[in-house]
């Protein structure tokens, strides 16, 4: 099943600057940053208690974070939700009805499995599911 959430991801123009932004507004520097070359993009991680904020920018124009950010600017870009075993998930929201972007999980940030629900299906939100990866 779904549990918590595990971040709330934010599509931004320029990591360097918006991440000086919200080490402003959040008085502390990101826990982790990276760039994740499957995905086109760099990330920065702020833990806020059990959830946290995730900075992602594009490094490709043609990347769904760069598609976001031409249509709809920078903002919030997807919530990213917790599961215990996300091929079962998959396997039981597809036969819920959900459209899956992804069909099977990929390597995340932060060492992480993800992958994410069609927003047309969840009522215009980018759903992100994401299982820890173990070893």
């Amino acid at each position: 099943m779904v549990g918590k959430i595990a971040h709330i991801g934010i599509a931004v123009k320029d990591i360097g600057a918006s991440t000086t932004l919200f080490e402003s507004l959040f008085g502390m520097p990101p826990d982790h940053s990276e760039e994740l070359p499957d995905h086109n993009v760099r990330t920065a991680m702020f833990r806020m208690g059990d959830a946290a904020v995730e900075l992602t920018q594009s490094l490709d124009p043609e990347s769904p974070v760069a598609r976001f950010i031409a249509k709809r600017g920078e903002g919030v870009h997807h919530v990213s939700f917790v599961v215990d075993d996300i091929e079962k998930e998959l396997m039981r929201l597809k036969a819920a009805g959900f459209q899956l972007i992804d069909e099977h999980s990929r390597p995340g940030a932060d060492g992480y499995r993800v992958a994410f629900l069609h927003p047309k299906s969840t009522n215009g939100v980018l759903v992100e599911l994401c299982e820890k990866m173990t070893g």
